[in-house]
């Protein structure tokens, strides 16, 4: 063999070791990428081109773009798009997905007619809807980026890192967030698992320094965990938890699902899953709930079926027990054939999300919905809260100022918590205040009850105290969306714990006609003296039909008796615990029984000494509802009292 041929078979033999090569990386990547570790098959994929360029370039740019773009990183998918169509890629998702790229480079122009080429050559009648949608919404990004807003936008620093930090909540003193700050390494994105974690307040200003794990008991170091609401009292959160979960993940079916956990005792409940998730298929996600400021209705995203795109805005209604049921989809007016996804409600009521469908500047924008005579309008928030990026998660500490998550440019990480502040120049100002009386009854009467010592608390923390005067009245400035428990005492009277919430209280500006308004909430804490065989009916301490278990509604309800008899050391009761009549007298008095020494055994783990309680179970002896025919009326009549045995 002369010099020249073998040069040619040296050459050739390389060729075919580096395309063999290039290939067993590229089917590896294949296979993480169907698993769902997109971060995993992106190395793969690009040490495939390192090694070999010109191995199936249509093919494998395709194949990191899809990664990219399944991971939630569309925008970096752009490059890779296009290289697969230069290549001659012609497939119906890489035409299609290529225009969205381009609008999240915001290239808008370059997308509209991207998109314009794909309806040429597509048969596929969703995705030919999109597209429409997208041609009609993106003439409308030159007008919204000319549209003049006030907001002002800082990045949080204090707690922003390389990883993800989003999902921010107020919550009395403590600021919680969800990131990606777990040892555990997500495959899908390379980030760590997503867990929740807190920081304190210092005025206004976040304490980096402070930041530090929510809960032990909520923490599992393989799944993801965040997105948190609470109820107004704070004691009972529902979060997203999920082995493949992550921030979003819309085009592949996942095991996200919903959790509620209460704080009892100091610390966080084992979490459970919400029944609405249960019920559901196990591959939909449920994710991003939001609580209504009633407290009665859960807002959530989920790609279940019966939906109007990719993930649609969910809302789920409590009932009679405070459990949420009767899932209903929002409807065209929220949802869209793409991806709705993070909703907010503020306390005047509003509902904010986020949306890629809607017409925005790229990615999932920020929008607001409000209801006018029936009609539900939603509007873009604009620059500067929207960007080309992903821009979701927002939550309002006052009425104009707040937090939201963004994964844009110049931010520490992937994404980012920013603090928003609207300097509308004609900004009202409302001064809240609290009235409150205490009074006593007896006979039918009600009477004045002065010289009660008040306390106030945020949370676990006392921020101011006063005495009533004569007439019982004293009176208080609070702030928007904070929740208050007012603890009344006076000598020869029990102590009283009243919760008040400004959550939902807000007056709208747009509501607004003075510069500055004063408006007073007004509160009536009756007080009583301790006596004997006197009886209390615990609200609300419901159970399910023939069982004796706690519910974590009942679990709620059972922690306010806790406080009261903490608070009140001098009296000793009796817990009486009554069923309907839908079984024998026997059958009846034993399960009441049961009922009753299990509400004991609950007070008693959590801090009431066993001499001070007993249990009595009285069966059907004692009905409310004598003729009940609905599930509500006999769930009336499964009720727990307390009544005064002894005083010391």
């Amino acid at each position: 063999m002369n010099t020249h041929r073998l040069f040619i078979a040296c050459l050739l033999g390389l060729f075919l070791a580096g395309c063999n090569s290039a290939l067993q990386l590229y089917k590896k990547g294949e296979r993480r990428s169907k698993a769902g570790e997109y971060q995993v098959a992106l190395d793969l994929y690009q040490k495939s081109l390192a090694k070999n360029p010109n191995f199936a370039p249509a093919q494998v740019n395709s194949s990191v773009a899809a990664a990219y773009r399944l991971s939630n990183r569309i925008k970096e998918a752009a490059p890779f798009y296009q290289a697969a169509i230069a290549a001659g890629n012609k497939e119906d998702s890489v035409m299609f997905y290529y225009g969205y790229a381009l609008k999240a480079q915001g290239k808008y122009k370059e997308a509209a007619a991207q998109f314009e080429q794909y309806l040429k050559s597509t048969r596929n009648v969703h995705r030919k809807n999109l597209a429409k949608r997208e041609i009609e919404n993106l003439p409308l990004i030159e007008q919204m980026a000319g549209e003049k807003t006030f907001y002002e936008i800082g990045n949080v620093s204090a707690l922003n890192t390389t990883a993800a930090e989003f999902s921010p909540v107020v919550q009395n003193e403590e600021f919680i967030f969800t990131s990606s700050r777990k040892n555990m390494v997500y495959k899908a994105n390379g980030l760590g698992m997503l867990g929740l974690y807190k920081s304190r307040f210092s005025g206004d200003s976040i304490q980096g320094n402070s930041i530090e794990l929510f809960s032990d008991q909520l923490n599992v170091s393989n799944v993801n965990e965040g997105t948190p609401t609470f109820s107004k009292d704070g004691k009972t959160m529902i979060f997203a938890r999920g082995n493949v979960g992550g921030r979003v993940k819309v085009n592949k079916p996942t095991d996200v699902n919903l959790y509620i956990s209460r704080f009892k005792n100091g610390q966080w409940s084992e979490p459970e899953m919400l029944p609405l998730s249960k019920q559901e298929k196990q591959e939909a996600w449920d994710g991003a709930p939001a609580l209504s400021t009633d407290g009665k209705t859960l807002y959530f995203a989920s790609n279940r079926e019966g939906g109007l795109g990719g993930l649609d805005i969910w809302q789920a209604t409590a009932d009679g027990s405070g459990r949420f049921g009767r899932v209903r989809n929002m409807g065209s007016s929220i949802n869209t054939p793409g991806n709705e996804i993070f909703p907010y409600v503020s306390d005047d009521g509003r509902l904010f999300f986020s949306s890629d469908g809607h017409p925005g500047l790229g990615g999932l924008d920020l929008f607001v919905a409000t209801r006018s005579a029936g009609e539900v309008a939603v509007r873009n928030m604009g620059i500067p809260l929207n960007s080309t990026a992903d821009d979701f998660g927002i939550i309002f500490k006052s009425s104009v100022a707040g937090y939201f998550s963004s994964n844009r440019e110049g931010g520490a990480g992937d994404d980012d918590i920013y603090y928003f502040e609207d300097k509308k120049p004609d900004y009202k100002i409302v001064n809240y205040y609290l009235a409150g009386k205490t009074v006593t009854r007896g006979g039918g009467q009600e009477a004045a009850l002065g010289s009660t010592k008040i306390r106030i608390m945020e949370g676990d923390k006392q921020v101011s105290e006063t005495t009533t005067g004569p007439d019982g009245t004293f009176k208080i400035k609070v702030k928007e969306s904070q929740n208050y428990t007012i603890i009344a005492e006076k000598p020869e009277y029990l102590i009283r714990r009243e919760f008040f919430s400004m959550s939902g209280k807000s007056i709208p500006q747009e509501q607004l006609v003075k510069p500055v308004t004063d408006t007073t909430y007004n509160i009536t804490i009756p007080l009583e003296k301790p006596e004997l065989n006197k009886v209390f009916v615990v609200e609300n301490i419901y159970y399910d039909l023939d069982k004796d278990n706690i519910r974590p509604d009942a679990a709620e309800e059972l922690d306010k008796l806790v406080d009261f008899l903490k608070d009140n050391q001098n009296i000793s009761v009796e817990l009486g615990s009554h069923t309907d009549a839908r079984a024998t007298d026997t059958y009846n008095q034993d399960l009441s029984q049961r009922r009753a020494e299990s509400a004991v055994r609950y007070l008693i783990e959590n801090g009431i000494e066993k001499t001070r309680i007993i249990a009595k179970g009285y069966g059907e002896t004692q009905l409310i509802e004598k003729q009940a025919q609905s599930e509500e009326e006999h769930q009336r009549n499964r009720r727990t009292e307390i009544k005064i045995t002894g005083i010391r």
